[in-house]
């Protein structure tokens, strides 16, 4: 059974995940939309260390909040003025948005109850070793990950060569 003390810290960051996030959204500053992500995946990365997943939460804050935001400050930095506010976003489509985000909860809720140890036994997870996490991210076999790795790569390359190309047309 877990203390009190970790469940009262687990909801303080849930509800820092999701304020950030919050924040992140509908902020009209773009700067500080990327500032309350770096937050966000922070506290992201404060959950992997709660359930003991140091691995997990050293490449959040490496690769997420250190690399991909700082990236996409660059990329705004390149492409806007940091002090202007974005335009008010008028959408003829709330409805629709709304009921995709209802449907996206919905789904989320059924995902999580149907894998809630309260309701459905799971079998027991161990903490693979690092040969195991870097055969499989780094190999080439079936169920590993070298090709879409390299892929995102090659993506993100082509989003800063855009940014600059874009920047350097203004």
């Amino acid at each position: 059974m877990e203390s009190l003390g970790s469940i009262i810290t687990y909801w303080v960051i849930a509800l820092a995940i999701v304020v950030f996030s919050i924040l992140a959204v509908t902020s009209r500053k773009i700067l500080r939309s990327a500032t309350y992500l770096l937050f966000a995946l922070f506290a992201t990365a404060a959950v992997y260390f709660k359930l003991d997943y140091e691995f997990l939460g050293g490449v959040q804050i490496a690769v997420y909040a250190g690399g991909i935001v700082v990236m996409v400050v660059f990329a705004i930095l390149l492409t806007t003025k940091p002090g202007e506010n974005s335009a008010l976003l008028v959408s003829r489509s709330r409805i629709r948005g709304l009921v995709a985000g209802l449907a996206a909860l919905v789904i989320g809720a059924i995902s999580l109850l149907t894998r809630c140890e309260l309701f459905v036994s799971q079998p027991a997870m161990s903490n693979p070793d690092m040969k195991l996490i870097g055969s499989t991210l780094m190999g080439s076999g079936h169920g590993q990950y070298l090709l879409p790795f390299e892929a995102v790569s090659i993506l993100l390359l082509a989003c800063i060569i855009g940014g600059v190309v874009v920047a350097r047309k203004r």
